[in-house]
């Protein structure tokens, strides 16, 4: 799974996402045949639901507006998401970006910040392999399974570090960045999302939590967090305030993010999500201006 702030293009501090994913459950969700808790059972049947087509759901999903899945509205979404991973609105200039970070998770990788400690690297290039056999990631398959889950390198080193970025070169491993990203974060959150009655913003609030906290169902990770936020509120699709329900939602995640660790910069919500939700901006419409880490971004 994602977890990992960029930061590439500017000297500002480091949003560690490995660490608070790593409080959260294992990559998959799965609960390792341990008998399930009721708040662990309504996490494991949130992300069932956000993840899987379901006939009872069907309606719901054609009678939304795209949302945050109209291109335009996707684009947008990766252009923030890149403005606090990446310092910088052009988000595809990380499909090549590979180094480890410290933050205990190996190697992270990619647009998303696919790590080698984390399944989603490893996962990625199963699938990528599946696709284009021989490719230049393919030999390191038994490297990173045996990592998968360390923040070990051993295995990988330069050689992977090089076959990354040459791979990152190839339109066909940036499409398979771009539909892993798709499959295990942005689909899932914007489904759940409409699902929960949240219009474009509060998709982008979903995914954006997703990218950050991970896709798990631990208390520290995204469906976690949703089942908190929903103690203190209630969803719009149950006829509650959208606007008091994702102010809560944020309120919770800053505080995961506080709690794991105190110094850390939360201007993705606090001058970024929260202002959006401020000004009223429940469609995500442009033009936009927010800073992250002080800087400040805008889209005409």
């Amino acid at each position: 799974m994602r977890r990992a702030g960029i930061l590439l293009f500017a000297a500002v501090p480091f949003v560690v996402t490995a660490v608070l994913y790593a409080a959260g459950s294992d990559p998959s969700g799965s609960s390792a045949g341990k008998p399930l808790s009721a708040a662990q059972r309504a996490r494991e049947e949130a992300k069932a639901r956000a993840e899987s087509a379901r006939a009872a759901d069907a309606e719901v999903i054609a009678d939304a507006p795209p949302g945050l899945a109209a291109p335009a509205k996707k684009e947008l979404a990766q252009r923030i998401v890149a403005s606090a991973e990446n310092s910088t609105l052009d988000w595809r200039a990380a499909y090549g970006y590979i180094e480890d970070i410290g933050d205990g998770q190996g190697y992270t990788a990619g647009i998303i910040g696919f790590c080698t400690g984390t399944h989603d690297l490893l996962a990625l290039v199963e699938r990528y392999t599946e696709a284009h056999p021989g490719n230049g990631l393919a030999a390191y398959l038994p490297a990173l399974r045996e990592v998968d889950g360390t923040d070990s390198h051993k295995g990988l080193g330069p050689g992977f570090t090089t076959a990354w970025k040459a791979e990152a070169k190839l339109p066909a491993f940036r499409k398979a960045q771009d539909d892993e990203r798709d499959r295990v974060y942005f689909d899932p959150a914007v489904r759940l999302a409409k699902l929960d009655g949240l219009g474009t913003l509060g998709q982008f609030v979903y995914y954006d939590a997703m990218v950050f906290h991970g896709p798990g169902t631990g208390p520290g990770s995204f469906y976690g967090l949703r089942e908190r936020a929903l103690h203190e509120a209630d969803l719009p699709s149950e006829g509650g305030s959208e606007k008091n329900y994702l102010d809560i939602f944020l309120d919770v995640r800053r505080k995961a993010m506080k709690a794991k660790k105190p110094t850390i910069d939360t201007s993705r919500i606090d001058t970024a999500q929260r202002q959006f939700l401020y000004d009223g901006n429940l469609g995500l419409d442009t033009p936009l201006e927010w800073r992250v880490y002080g800087e400040p971004y805008r889209i005409p």
